[in-house]
């Protein structure tokens, strides 16, 4: 085994009960080893894992796939990911397929990230869009913690119903929690509540009809690069909506829309203007995108 990697793998599970959900933990580090950074620890429990680790744009940023076997979430499951990054490492971190939250039969599902970065760190969290099938259940809690000089860019991608499947979002509840913290104040704070067949989903207030709601988050500041987001995300407009502004320290793109891929595709090239401009580092696209 690598001796800069620690895989503790608790051993099998007893049978679950047939109404139990599974519960499941991943814990990574990263840590800077000269000019690369590398996997120093992970321990999953259940299933949640990962690949071994990609390097498309250097040594310096260890980009991992997290995999979750059963390939979607029913009421009941409990996935935790908790990802540590040292002083000087970069990470990104992404999934290579969208994650699908189930039909319920009124049990609960929770999603829990819990990312922590170091001084002199830089953490990517760029997931591929979860999809709720109607009557799904879930609560998913992203909680994003900087210090110092720590560097994040993440983004949420969230389908509600399948539209091209005649199934629109009509049962269920899906609430979901964003928040980034330095140094024990608060940057950014996102709760959404989101029922089946609620007035927000249809309301021009709300989300109008559009099945498909996501936001990007950045931290940090770059002279000239609101505008050119602006400017890049108008070319990527279809049937959706763009929308970038700046908060103090945080930048904020947002979609609405009923693409899941043009959503994708226009944070993508966000990302790409985006990681240059705030951190001085081309971005190259992590392979399991292109599949």
């Amino acid at each position: 085994m690598d001796a800069l990697v620690q895989l503790n793998a608790v051993p099998a599970a007893r049978p679950r009960p047939a109404d139990a959900g599974w519960v499941a933990r991943l814990e990574l580090g990263f840590r800077a080893r000269d000019a690369r950074t590398v996997l120093a620890s992970r321990r999953h429990v259940g299933p949640l894992q990962v690949q071994r680790p990609f390097y498309p744009d250097g040594e310096r940023a260890c980009h991992v796939y997290i995999l979750h076997p059963p390939g979607g979430v029913v009421g009941g499951d409990s996935l935790t990911i908790d990802a540590g990054v040292e002083r000087g490492a970069h990470a990104l971190l992404t999934t290579p397929a969208a994650g699908k939250l189930y039909r319920s039969d009124g049990a609960n599902a929770q999603l829990t990230q819990e990312l922590k970065v170091a001084d002199g760190a830089w953490l990517e969290w760029l997931p591929q869009e979860t999809i709720a099938f109607d009557g799904a259940r879930a609560t998913s809690e992203t909680r994003v913690t900087l210090t110092g000089t720590a560097g994040f860019i993440g983004w949420e991608i969230l389908c509600l119903g399948r539209p091209a499947a005649d199934e629109i979002y009509a049962h269920g509840e899906f609430m979901q929690r964003f928040e980034i913290w330095r140094d024990g104040a608060p940057l950014w704070w996102e709760r959404n509540a989101l029922a089946g067949g609620a007035p927000v989903l249809h309301a021009p207030w709300g989300l109008a009809d559009r099945s498909v709601v996501a936001t990007l988050v950045a931290v940090g500041r770059a002279p000239g690069v609101l505008p050119a987001l602006r400017e890049l995300l108008n070319a990527e407009h279809d049937d959706g909506e763009f929308s970038v502004s700046q908060l103090r320290d945080v930048l904020v793109c947002r979609y609405l829309g009923n693409s899941a891929e043009q959503a994708r595709a226009g944070f993508i090239a966000a990302w790409r203007l985006l990681r240059p401009a705030l951190w001085g580092i081309d971005a190259s696209p992590p392979r399991i995108w292109a599949t």
